[in-house]
């Protein structure tokens, strides 16, 4: 019988090049026919593969929905460019020892193509002046995907949003195509409602909140709070118009939520955005809470990662149960020294033991004098990166200050915790209406109107940050109802993923309704056969 090998190039954590190692041997097209997928009792398993955007946001949540797919039988291939393939190497070679069927194919990215030097691989290692490169060269990575895709043939694609394109693959390929997205359910709501409504047409300040239509309760946004690509000439804009068709001729999409969180939106997403199907199956890191892949998820295993890890847990260990902020904007946020500086001095000035995080490029040179010195008994200042989502689990945090990513948001859900909220781009202040305005499960570190696209532009002081962590940290009946709010949110996030959840069955859901695609594709062929 004939086979295809999928062959994965390894690299070491330093990304020099290693042997060819065959992971996974991957049926031939002539096996497929052989197998009926109309024959329930006697299916062979779905082979998947799946297409994540340049950005960690994006890669790690879809890499655990590949790890969580091959967890019930399904084979998962992830298509990575090599920086990105070593961010989540860890984590795949970690479910591939444990017997999942789950493996890393790696492409060139296309560098030259895009104006990015060798190795700038992801969103993280660019300024925001930069970004729009990243989005540029997706487009060069066409051929090669269609090469791979033709090649191994697929029984369908999960690809990001950013790849609208592949619908045209799946189509020659006989095969459906599925979105992944990294936003939540509302903010594709509130998108629509923009281009549609167009709310801020007679609006001439940009910081002047108004209300945004159609949606199940009152929402108020100001211009300069939306995605940069509905308010700028951005790669990903022009894209918009391909994309919602490619969203309509895709089997569905799946989302990092649970209807628990986000049910209430799914009416008007269906109805206004013509989407087939939804699977909601997050939140993702719930599905991790119990794994030993939680501490290298989207690290890794370098020594850098490790020692940070390290320091983490030590330190929390001394601190009293719920006593701890954690303070982390993510992979991608940019502050000025100013607001750096103004970050620690609020931390300090909040009175509570924390833990925070910097970017690796962030420097000292902002950092207030004596700074370290005076909060070494009660504050870890780190850089690079650290396992959120076990820190986030870890008895001894209590609080989290958060720019409002989709999946900070969903892990600060799942551990319960209430949080400052500090947008800094893309869809984070629709986000923090979820945690403040929603499921009051937060607090705003400043009331100012501030900006996507300048998100320096108004700085945040230090009285502000200390004032709002200790509205959810300190005594008193409103703190304790936000901690319990947060506390019974997390329940309902939790009993999603449970077996016989909403999320849990939305990934069996999502298995059933790829097999009936290729069942009534096979139906249909054989009508006409018969015709």
């Amino acid at each position: 019988m004939p086979v295809q090998d999928l062959q994965v190039q390894r690299r070491n954590m330093n990304g020099n090049r290693g042997m060819l190692t065959v992971l996974h041997r991957i049926p031939s097209r002539d096996r497929l026919a052989m197998s009926s997928v109309a024959d329930t009792a006697d299916r062979r398993p779905l082979r998947l593969f799946f297409i994540p955007y340049f950005a960690s946001s994006h890669l790690i949540p879809l890499v655990d929905i590949a790890r969580f797919l091959a967890a019930r039988g399904v084979d998962s291939t992830i298509l990575a460019t090599p920086c990105n393939a070593a961010l989540v190497r860890a984590t795949v070679d970690a479910a591939a020892a444990a017997g999942l069927r789950i493996q890393l194919l790696e492409y060139p990215f296309p560098s030259a193509e895009s104006g990015l030097p060798p190795g700038v691989e992801n969103l993280s290692a660019l300024p925001p002046s930069e970004c729009d490169k990243i989005d540029y060269a997706i487009a060069f990575t066409r051929p090669t995907l269609e090469h791979l895709l033709g090649l191994h043939h697929p029984d369908a694609v999960v690809a990001d949003g950013h790849f609208p394109w592949t619908i045209d693959i799946a189509r020659k390929l006989g095969i459906p195509r599925i979105k992944f997205t990294a936003l939540g359910t509302l903010s594709f709501c509130v998108f629509h409602s923009v281009l549609a409504n167009q709310p801020f047409k007679d609006v001439t300040r940009d910081d002047e909140r108004v209300p945004i239509p159609d949606l199940p309760h009152p929402l108020l946004l100001a211009r300069s709070e939306l995605p940069d690509f509905l308010v700028q000439d951005t790669v990903f804009g022009r894209l918009m118009e391909e994309v919602r068709e490619a969203d309509k001729a895709s089997l569905g999409i799946i989302i990092n939520s649970c209807t628990e969180i986000e049910g209430i939106y799914l009416d008007y997403f269906h109805r206004m955005l013509s989407i087939k199907k939804t699977w909601l199956v997050g939140p993702i890191s719930l599905n991790d809470s119990e794994s030993s892949s939680v501490g290298v998820r989207g690290g890794g295993l370098n020594p850098a990662a490790v020692g940070n890890r390290a320091r983490c847990l030590s330190w929390l260990s001394e601190q009293k149960p719920s006593s701890v902020v954690y303070a982390c904007f993510g992979s991608w946020s940019q502050f000025t020294g100013e607001q750096l500086r103004e970050i620690a001095l609020g931390l300090e000035a909040s009175g509570h033991p924390f833990l925070w995080v910097l970017r690796e490029a962030d420097g000292a040179e902002w950092m207030p004098h004596g700074f370290e010195q005076r909060v070494k008994w009660r504050g870890l200042v780190l850089r690079g990166w650290v396992p959120q989502v076990e820190l986030l689990s870890h008895a001894a945090v209590g609080a989290f200050v958060t720019h409002c990513g989709w999946n900070s948001f969903q892990e600060g859900v799942s551990s319960g915790l209430p949080m400052v909220t500090w947008p800094i781009g893309t869809d984070q202040f629709i986000i923090e209406k979820l945690v403040v305005e929603r499921f009051r499960v937060g607090v705003k570190a400043s009331d100012s109107i501030r900006s996507t696209t300048d998100p320096n532009r108004t700085i945040v002081r230090a009285a502000e940050l200390a004032r709002a962590i200790g509205s959810i940290m300190d005594a008193g009946v409103a703190a304790e109802g936000t901690r319990r709010r947060a506390r019974e949110l997390a329940e309902k996030a939790r009993a999603a993923v449970e077996k016989g959840g909403s999320s849990d069955k939305a990934l069996n859901d999502l298995i059933e309704d790829i097999y009936v695609w290729h069942d009534n594709k096979r139906s249909a062929a054989g009508m006409a056969v018969d015709i």
